[in-house]
This record gives structure tokens, C-alpha cells and sequence, in this order.
């Protein structure tokens, strides 16, 4: 199993590029964000899923294990395929994603290529639980060592708020100047505004 390469982009095409690591050259598929900012000659790191079929072998490459991770979990999904899920995860950053699948949100998914209202759907109630369990990640939105607000609505949501509550009151929370930047201060400062209203 190739986990990761780290090489030289030899070539990049609409759905993959080459990466070339000790005289070998690699057919990695990614998601277009990824083909669009890694131009030939320059050294890349990519986390690969590696897939082993009797028909079939191929890499798909993601910039973060986070990236690698939730497409492994789409994986899991009854009737999604390699191609849907890189472009799922590819798409949106990974914590928007996750908090799509906790609040229902089936536009966000359906706006993917290749994912209709059904398949997105099966997406939500097949992986609610299981990113639930894993907690939400913040990465594309927590900035200078805060709490992400994706973290926090990811926590409202649990509490039982929906998505528009949520939301709003993460966002009142992250705009209080008396607020810390630590999640258990920005949650109960979002709560005091959703117990207000």
C-alpha cells in the first residue's frame, strides 16, 4: 500500500498529475484545487489512497491526512466510487463538509458533480454517526490558534440547535470582543446569545 510520495511534478492533466519519486514517475489523480495549484517542477507531497482491484490500480493524492481521511470515509458509502468522492472532497474545505453531513445540508452535497439528491441523501445517514463520533475539523476556518467556527456549531448541533441557530450564534460569539478564543468560551458565549433570543 503507497501511503504517501513525496516527488517532482512531471506533468499535470485535467484529473491527474505525474509525480515523479527516486526515477519513477506516479499517475496520482486529485481534485482539481489541488491540480490547479501544483505546477510542473516543483516538489509535492501528496497523501495517497491506493486502490487495488483486479482490474485496477490507482492512487488518488490529497494535500492533508485530514482530506485523506474523510475520502476513506465516503469510501464507506453505499454506491460512492473513488471519482464522487475526490470530487466531494475536493469540493469544499473538509470541516464545511462535515458539518453538511450534521445539519442535512443535501444542496451543499448535490452541488458536487455526479451527486444527486439520493446519493447525497445515503451520504447523510450513512456517515451522520460516524462524523459526529470524530468530532468536526477546523481547519479551513480556525485562524490565529481560536476556535474554529465550525467547531462551534458543530457543538450547537449536537446540543441540538439547528444549522440557521447555530450558525448565527457562533457567528454573534466570534464578532463579542469579551469572548475568548478557546472553544468552551465561544460555545457558552454562543449559547448566552441563543438563551437571549
Amino acid at each position: 500500500m503507497i501511503a504517501s510520495l513525496d516527488g517532482v511534478v512531471g506533468a499535470v492533466f485535467a484529473d491527474s498529475l505525474i509525480l515523479e519519486v527516486g526515477g519513477v514517475g506516479y499517475r496520482v489523480f486529485a481534485a482539481p484545487s489541488v491540480l490547479a495549484s501544483t505546477p510542473t517542477g516543483e516538489r509535492r507531497k501528496l497523501f495517497t489512497h491506493h486502490v487495488i482491484r483486479e482490474d485496477l490500480q490507482a492512487l488518488y493524492g490529497f494535500r492533508t491526512p485530514e482530506e485523506l481521511g474523510f475520502f476513506g470515509l465516503l469510501l464507506t458509502v453505499t454506491g460512492v466510487g473513488p471519482k464522487v468522492a475526490l470530487g466531494i472532497v475536493g469540493s469544499r474545505p473538509i470541516g464545511d463538509l462535515q458539518l453538511a453531513i450534521l445539519s442535512d445540508d443535501l444542496a451543499l452535497l448535490t452541488a458536487v458533480p455526479g451527486v444527486g439528491r439520493k446519493l447525497a441523501a445515503r451520504v447523510v445517514l450513512e456517515l451522520k454517526e460516524k462524523v459526529a463520533a470524530a468530532g468536526v475539523s477546523a481547519g479551513a476556518t480556525t485562524v490565529g490558534g481560536s476556535a474554529g467556527e465550525s467547531e462551534v456549531v458543530a457543538a450547537l448541533l449536537a446540543l441540538g440547535y439547528s444549522a440557521g441557530e447555530a450558525r448565527q450564534a457562533s457567528l454573534d460569539a466570534r464578532l463579542d470582543a469579551t469572548v475568548g478564543i478557546g472553544l468552551e468560551d465561544r460555545v457558552k458565549a454562543a449559547l448566552r446569545t441563543l438563551l437571549k433570543g
